[in-house]
């Protein structure tokens, strides 16, 4: 076989307008929110395109305009008790921007005047508040602060026309991701003393709606890459390898959003008055077993999902801790069931989803995922839970040992560094906003948990704690 070409070389790219912006560029909005628009070209005459922006300074930017937007979204798993491979290639990106090198690019695209959504996946960490984004800069590295920045430029430029509004859709998974980026947005508009005409326009023109995302998105498929591009007939540095599995709860009663034809697209996508028990699900059983066990899984040697889940003892751990007391922590319908098919994706062995991309921003992941559930469950039982509380003490000892592998995640070592136990971490504020030993039986259990690992080693004493 002779040397494969480039898919930005072989494949055509039509040409769209830009109806759609993604704040952020990574494997996660590739495999679901260009996927969506790829959809709703292909399903629904959508006609529009997605322009990414650079989450990150060092980010995908380049790659991704290097093969003019195109890439391979690779879907691997079970659908309807059948082993899936599938690979679509994705025209629905037209550019990614970098705003860290290039701000202006990125307020222009607010004067555009077809662009009608706005997505953003920025990690449960994005959606803050920086005190120190202060009016008139230059350039904003806050994401409610550089939204802020970008619609008061698109309401500037089209006069206040409540017609230039736009659909804000945000995918990080906070309690109320959409309220609460507008409420950021608006404490930004107060600060800077913008002029009420701004601030009447958000709410009049544009929607903020809570969603929530359901997908497992492994990403780069580094070891087979090339195995894979002999297979598809082009080489792709982008490849985007995710589940078959596809879910988007949108909550929002504002006609708005039936301007976009969601339900043509052939995706499981839900509009809904009530997205809280989609939400409270999926948090606390999905993401909140991956957040209880990467990162002991990654101290015992493990690099993958799927190899935890087949491992004895992180089998026993799973289970006592998503039957033994996520679930009973809170009500729902067919929890057991959501559960067992969660497992069942855990083990797809296509997705190769590493622990270390996981652990990314585990303090704020543990404070969503896994914290509500051991508050409820102390609660309604009057006790600490036991396997969840040993995931609080093996996130303490990652980041002692190994928190220096994730990047992004400096200040985290800092705090942890600045504690001098396990019990003196519990209570730093600055990390959980709130002092972790009130509740029942907590530090208890997590210091007994600590002494165990501190003596024994994660895996020793994670196996007497399933064992018991």
């Amino acid at each position: 076989m002779g040397e494969l070409k480039n898919i930005a070389e072989i494949k055509n790219k039509p040409l769209r307008k830009e109806k759609v912006l993604c704040f952020g560029e990574g494997n996660f909005l590739r495999a679901f929110t260009a996927v969506v628009v790829q959809k709703l070209n292909d399903n629904a005459g959508f006609d529009g395109n997605v322009v990414m922006l650079q989450g990150v300074e060092k980010g995908m930017c380049d790659v991704i305009n290097a093969q003019k937007g195109l890439y391979t979204v690779i879907e691997r798993g079970a659908e309807n008790g059948k082993a899936v491979e599938r690979f679509s290639v994705i025209d629905s990106v037209s550019r990614c921007v970098n705003p860290y090198e290039d701000y202006c690019s990125f307020l222009a695209i607010a004067e555009n005047p077809d662009l009608e959504f706005v997505v953003s996946n920025t990690t449960e960490f994005g959606i803050c508040y920086d005190e120190s984004e202060k009016a008139c800069r230059n350039m904003y590295r806050n994401f409610p602060a550089k939204f802020t920045d970008f619609l008061f430029r698109r309401y500037k430029h089209f006069s206040g026309d409540i017609s230039k509004g736009l659909v804000v859709l945000p995918c990080e998974l906070i309690k109320h991701n959409g309220k609460k980026l507008k409420e950021y947005i608006l404490r930004y508009a107060k600060e800077w003393k913008c002029e009420q005409g701004f601030v009447d326009w958000i709410e009049s023109a544009v929607v903020f709606a809570d969603t929530l995302v359901d997908r497992i998105v492994s990403g780069y498929p580094k070891a087979e890459a090339e195995q894979l591009c002999e297979k598809m007939g082009y080489t792709d540095n982008l490849p985007d390898v995710c589940e078959p599995f596809f879910l988007w709860v949108i909550e929002t009663s504002d006609k708005r959003i039936k301007n976009i034809p969601f339900d043509k697209c052939g995706l499981d996508i839900i509009v809904t008055d009530d997205l809280q028990p989609y939400r409270t699900r999926k948090v606390r059983i999905l993401n909140g077993a991956h957040t209880m066990s990467v990162l002991a899984g990654h101290l015992c040697g493990f690099e993958t999902v799927e190899q935890l889940v087949k491992d004895k003892t992180f089998a026993k751990y799973f289970r006592a801790g998503i039957f033994g007391e996520i679930i009973p922590s809170f009500t729902g319908d067919n929890l057991e069931k959501y559960a067992d098919e969660v497992i069942g994706r855990f083990f797809n062995p296509f997705l190769n989803h590493k622990l270390l991309s996981i652990a990314l921003n585990s303090v704020s992941k543990f404070k969503a995922r896994v914290l509500p559930s051991i508050k409820d469950y102390a609660e309604k039982f009057d006790k600490a839970p036991n396997a969840l509380s040993f995931s609080l003490a093996a996130l303490y000892a990652f980041y002692k040992t190994a928190g220096d592998k994730v990047s992004d995640e400096q200040s985290y070592l800092n705090e942890i560094a600045a504690t001098g136990n396990i019990s003196a971490f519990m209570k730093n504020k600055n990390l959980w906003g709130e002092d972790l030993t009130g509740i029942t039986g907590f530090q208890k259990a997590v210091v007994a948990h600590d002494k165990a690992i501190t003596e024994k080693g994660v895996k020793k004493a994670l196996e007497e704690l399933v064992n018991d």
